[in-house]
């Protein structure tokens, strides 16, 4: 697949700096990825993908995606509003209606109250209940038997992605993995649509 190309029109081009960006304060406005320090000055990094599904619909579209994805409900578990604001966007955009949740027992909470989900992303690192946990609480349900469930995570060392496993989720994707995190959910929720 050839590689994206993008731009982005400004008024007037300040400076221009290449440099390693280290996100320091993470932001809960959609849009804004968080606050870095650029050349020492306080700068805040927004996020293109957020914007981009807003000015062209099917911007992150796939034509692979067809209209099984336009039905397809997720359910987004990650404590961090930083990965929240970053991650909801493009699932809206790749055609997948999106739930987002805070915390594992409040996803939980969406499912025992009969909230029925296509697929379910899940971080793993996160307090209280983290993402193993849950996995294996939603497989304990068996009304959830059926539902793929992908982790996302920063850590993906051999041992930890065969406690995924044995946790029950069916996928593993790195947390700035977008195009990997559409793929892994195409293909997860084909194979459990020719399984049923």
């Amino acid at each position: 697949m050839p590689a994206a190309r993008w731009a982005l029109v400004v008024d007037e081009i300040v400076d221009i700096v290449e440099d390693r960006l280290d996100i320091q304060v993470g932001s809960d406005t959609p849009g804004v990825i968080g606050s870095a320090v650029i050349k020492g000055q306080a700068t805040e990094i927004i996020d293109i993908g957020h914007f981009l599904p807003l000015a062209f619909e099917d911007w992150f579209r796939r034509k692979e995606l067809g209209a099984q994805a336009l039905t397809r409900t997720l359910l987004f578990v990650d404590d961090s509003a930083f990965f929240r604001n970053m991650l909801v966007p493009v699932l809206k955009a790749a055609g997948y209606e999106v739930v987002a949740v805070g915390a594992a027992d409040e996803a939980l909470a969406l499912i025992k109250k009969g909230a029925k989900f296509d697929a379910i992303i899940s971080d793993i690192e996160m307090p209280g209940m983290n993402g193993f946990e849950l996995a294996e609480a939603i497989r304990a349900d068996v009304r959830c038997a059926h539902i793929p469930i992908i982790a996302l995570s920063s850590i993906s060392s051999p041992a930890t992605i065969e406690r995924g496993r044995q946790a029950g989720f069916h996928d593993f994707v790195a947390k700035f993995d977008r195009q990997g995190l559409i793929a892994a959910l195409k293909e997860t929720t084909v194979e459990f649509s020719e399984a049923a």
